[in-house]
């Protein structure tokens, strides 16, 4: 398998460090409900976990939580509420849209704030080594110190900017050196230190927490395109520079962003407000025709969110359900050859991840199986293929996985409410004329002595 790494600027291929891969995505920043955009970071990262325990690997993924950082602070203060209480909130409500698009959980949730002492460890360390200084109760990293600062992003030093995602502060040694811990202010959350007490710097949370649950050195660090610089880009310095080891990161995996087509290819973000949340986006379309959307663009490049590019990732969606649907007289394994679609979908898999090209294969497979369904073959081998590559995506490919389902689910519930009343009325021919359009809009009614239930027919 090779994957792009954004160091090198190549792809390379995979190996991990030891017996099992060690993952480590940058997580949500709890200040805010989590958007679309966040969530097309979220799939690419579980298909890529989802290929290598594929291929064998024993994966572990740690993903953090940023639940100390100004924005959180400043939300926390608006609202009247605790970060505790606000980092909670958005913790919950992570958890349950990331279950409903399918993407499996991490191993490991870190909070920032749980890794306190680990943080005052690292900085010390750099104090004490020349790496760091201490600035009426601040502590700045020292970047010149780190000879390779920049390669990265490939920014010179010398053509960075302060103001440019970097503090401007006159009490700093150099423009471009980063806070690792941030004095205490009124209000604040604040924790006791050797140079006083305040709140760790954004950069230094992720080191500390990779490196408690992962060790020094990991195998692949992951994140959308927008914080390559200067989040990782201060990542590797510091983390370096404390540990003497390099590289800190074998492979940095960054994912292109999600767009809105009305706001000038800038990417969404929620403090500007330019976003579509995903429980929104939930409400909307079903996960699976999410994620067939977000696969349709390979993951570096930028994607436009757009009801006409998710209408048609839920047309291909339903013609991938048409292909497994089952039929009385095609079930058994088949004569169909899927030795080629298979080695086509490996084969784009392993190519950094190249989703476009691995669903062109699976599309291709899918219209093999409806022509041979439409002559009466048997395709049942086939079908096992296609729901693997399925698997490996993790689409759930059941009925109500399709977005027209989705939406046509509540309608359903009203007709099925519809008929109860009737059949209590003793009305049994309409109710029983309702059971049969049913039916034939492929709608299954099941009545027991709990009630009725309903399913879509094909797929259980």
């Amino acid at each position: 398998m090779k994957l792009y790494d954004t160091l090198s600027g190549e792809k390379q291929e995979f190996t991990p460090l030891a017996d099992h891969v060690t993952i480590y995505v940058c997580g949500p920043n709890l200040y805010g409900p989590c958007h679309i955009g966040h969530a097309l970071s979220y799939v690419f990262f579980d298909v890529l976990r989802r290929y290598l325990e594929y291929q064998g690997h024993r994966v572990h993924q740690v993903q953090n939580f940023t639940d100390i950082e100004d924005r959180i602070i400043e939300v926390a203060q608006r609202d009247g509420t605790s970060i505790g209480e606000l980092a909670n909130h958005y913790i919950e409500r992570f958890l349950n849209e990331i279950d409903e698009l399918g993407v499996q959980r991490a191993h490991d949730y870190p909070r920032a704030t749980e890794y306190i002492d680990h943080m005052i460890e690292i900085i010390q360390d750099l104090i004490a080594k020349n790496n760091a200084y201490v600035v009426d109760g601040d502590v700045y990293f020292r970047v010149r110190n780190f000879k390779d600062y920049g390669h990265l992003s490939r920014r010179p030093i010398e053509d960075m900017r302060a103001g440019s995602r970097i503090e401007i502060d006159v009490r700093k040694e150099d423009p471009m050196d980063f806070a690792l811990w941030k004095s205490s202010k009124d209000g604040e959350p604040a924790w006791a230190t050797p140079w006083g007490p305040g709140r760790p710097g954004w950069h230094i949370e992720c080191t500390a927490m990779s490196m408690s649950l992962l060790g020094n050195q990991i195998d692949i660090h992951g994140g959308g395109q927008d914080v390559i610089f200067p989040h990782h880009e201060n990542e590797i310095a510091q983390s370096e520079i404390y540990t003497g080891d390099s590289p800190f990161v074998r492979f940095w995996v960054h994912n292109g962003l999600l767009q809105l087509p009305d706001n000038n290819g800038e990417k969404m973000t929620r403090h500007t407000g330019n976003f579509i949340s995903c429980r929104d986006a939930l409400d909307a379309h079903s996960a699976d025709t999410l994620r067939m959307y977000f696969f349709s663009s390979h993951y570096r490049s930028p994607l436009m969110y757009t009801e006409e590019g998710i209408s048609s990732a839920s047309r291909a969606l339903e013609r991938l359900l048409n292909a497994l649907r089952s039929t009385s007289d095609c079930d058994d394994e088949g004569q169909l050859d899927v030795e080629i679609y298979h080695n086509r979908f490996i084969a784009s898999m392993e190519d950094d991840l190249n989703t476009p090209q691995a669903l062109a294969a699976m599309f291709d497979l899918a219209h093999e199986i409806n022509r041979q369904k439409e002559t009466g073959s048997a395709v049942g081998g086939a079908q096992r293929a296609l729901r693997e590559m399925t698997s490996i995506l993790g689409l759930s490919m059941n009925e109500q996985s399709s977005s027209a389902h989705k939406d046509s689910s509540q309608f359903i519930d009203i007709l099925v409410e519809t008929r109860t009343k009737l059949r209590g009325e003793r009305n049994f021919q309409i109710g029983d004329s309702i059971r049969i359009q049913l039916e034939e809009l492929g709608v299954i009614l099941e009545d027991s002595a709990d009630g009725t239930k309903w399913r879509f027919s094909g797929l259980k």
